[in-house]
């Protein structure tokens, strides 16, 4: 009943407390409860609930890129850490609709975009989302309330658009390529610049990494004497490459 890599199953799921195995009732039964004593003790307005009918099983992953940890599951919540590159994280499950896990790293509970955490299945390094079931990584929901939104950093606001996929977007069929590349490095003059002359935000679905493309609808703010232009997506100021509109750093 365990994993490589993963923490065991409560015995109490798949055992009665007189030794034999329980049965599928029985065993649905008290995994209702179960969840429903968690919750109750909890109390917590953000509840995430396993939905996977087999183990509630946790698994690992790493960052293929340095990767935003937020307090909510979209681009519009606030950025409570960052995953460096190779960083890596326990993974309790992924949403069922939108790419977006629930992770913990060094501690810190949050959320990661799950098109760019990777893991390893047949000797190959592979993104979780699209590979989900066959990672085995578990179905989670999450339940927002007002007061939970505002207290974690939750924007309300309109999503404009999504960014053009980063070099792990750009794999088919869930297989990675080989490797995010050197980031570009435009210099102080150019950082400063951004970070002196701020930008509304913009809100694109997907998440803010290097090499990830803006899409033409963005408009981009340009930065004088330069090869580059600029925004804020997502709660970051980035700088983007004018010419090919990919971002080549993540002001942080």
């Amino acid at each position: 009943m365990e994993q490589a890599g993963t923490k065991p199953v409560p015995r109490a799921l798949y055992q009665q407390p007189s030794g034999q195995p329980r049965d599928v009732a029985s065993t649905r039964w008290f995994v209702k409860e179960y969840s429903m004593f968690i919750r109750s003790t909890l109390g917590a307005a953000l509840a995430v609930t396993l939905l996977s009918s087999g183990a509630y099983a946790q698994s690992t992953a790493s960052a293929w890129t340095d990767l935003n940890l937020r307090a909510g599951p979209g681009p519009q919540f606030e950025i409570i850490d960052v995953i460096p590159a190779d960083g890596e994280v326990t993974v309790d499950g992924c949403l069922e609709a939108a790419s977006w896990c629930k992770v913990t790293h060094a501690g810190i509970d949050g959320w990661a975009s799950g098109d760019y955490l990777t893991t390893v299945m047949n000797e190959a390094p592979v993104a979780i989302y699209p590979n989900r079931e066959a990672v085995q990584v578990g179905t989670v929901v999450y339940e927002d309330t007002e007061a939970q939104s505002t207290a974690t950093g939750g924007v309300a606001g309109a999503i404009a658009g999504a960014l053009i996929a980063g070099p792990v977007g750009a794999i088919v069929g869930g297989i990675l390529g080989v490797g995010a590349g050197a980031a570009a490095d435009p210099g102080p003059t150019v950082t400063t610049y951004v970070k002196e002359n701020p930008r509304d935000v913009i809100y694109l679905d997907g998440e803010v990494v290097v090499g990830a493309g803006v899409p033409e609808t963005v408009t981009l703010a340009e930065v004088p004497d330069s090869t580059y232009s600029y925004a804020y997506i997502n709660g970051v100021p980035v700088i983007i490459e004018r010419e090919d509109r990919r971002i080549v750093q993540i002001i942080r």
